[in-house]
């Protein structure tokens, strides 16, 4: 089974670091090959890494999808349909289409400049080994209800200030203020503080309704900061009392925490993404609090061991 998928080894992360290392090659090599004079003078270096890497990225979307059956996602143990369902999660379609922009120049006529731009897509390959993303992802996930109330909130005063803007400045400027649509273009200019400066209100209730959308703004882009500073606190909040859960477990079990037991927590750690810091605090925690003695036998626990390192 290749990594990404919750599975641990020395061999996964080797072959997880060399996936991280190409796609990271490819992005920069897709960035260079828009340069001109590097495009004609190393063209062909940068065609055949593309093709090796398209190989190699071509390999491991199949056998992705061929494995898919072992993971422990019910929904994938059928054979056939189990494969299929893998093929329609966000991760699978991610890999498709890193390797899609090379097989459609195969058969349909591209724009080289358009192919290079979908190559760079690659990146987002990077969400699978990136714990950071992962988190993130999460955080979306569990603030999605919050977040959609906020966009409905700014489309709403968007659509307002937008109408009313159209209102006070058409009969001035009506090039510039054409209609709503072109109204809106400058609505959330002005809503994110951007302030390009190719729409400016003239009439003075322009102006003041200007100066309104202005000070709107800066709410409503400090909402969705909110909300995901609030998400990311309580995501790893969530994740602490996972490893917590974890080390208590183990602890329980012979009241000491052997070599085994250390890098088993070292591998929950990795998947939770929690840093080094953060888990000596919660083995901190575990040895001070509720579980510093046995529950069964009364016994002090060690967490570290006689033979921990």
């Amino acid at each position: 089974m290749l990594g990404g998928e919750g599975h641990e080894g020395p061999l996964t992360r080797a072959v997880d670091y060399a996936l991280v290392t190409l796609i990271t090659l490819n992005c920069v090599f897709s960035i260079l090959e828009s340069v001109e004079h590097l495009a004609v003078v190393h063209g062909h270096l940068f065609h055949a890494f593309d093709k090796l890497s398209v190989i190699v990225f071509s390999i491991e979307y199949v056998l992705r999808v061929w494995t898919a059956v072992d993971l422990d996602d019910p929904r994938f143990h059928h054979p056939l349909l189990g494969r299929l369902r893998y093929m329609l999660t966000p991760m699978a379609i991610v890999d498709l289409v890193a390797i899609m922009p090379f097989y459609l120049g195969i058969f349909f006529e591209v724009d080289l400049r358009a192919m290079r731009v979908l190559r760079l897509l690659r990146v987002f390959k990077l969400t699978r080994y990136s714990q950071a993303m992962t988190i993130m992802i999460a955080v979306l996930r569990q603030e999605a209800r919050a977040i959609g109330a906020v966009l409905f909130v700014f489309a709403v005063i968007l659509v307002f200030i937008s109408s009313l803007m159209y209102l006070l400045e058409h009969q001035a400027q009506p090039h510039v203020f054409s209609d709503i649509p072109a109204a809106m273009w400058w609505a959330v200019v002005t809503m994110t503080t951007l302030g390009y400066g190719d729409m400016v209100p003239v009439t003075a209730a322009g102006r003041l309704l200007g100066a309104c959308t202005a000070v709107i703004g800066l709410g409503m882009i400090a909402l969705p900061a909110g909300v995901l500073a609030s998400g990311f606190s309580e995501q790893m909040r969530v994740r602490r009392e996972e490893y917590l859960e974890s080390v208590e477990k183990v602890m329980a079990e012979d009241h000491q925490i052997t070599r085994r037991d250390r890098r088993k927590l070292e591998e929950t750690r990795q998947k939770l993404g929690l840093s080094h810091d953060e888990a000596i605090r919660v083995l901190e925690r575990a040895a001070k609090g509720s579980m510093s003695h046995c529950p069964h036998c009364g016994r002090k626990i060690d967490p570290y061991g006689e033979d921990a390192v």
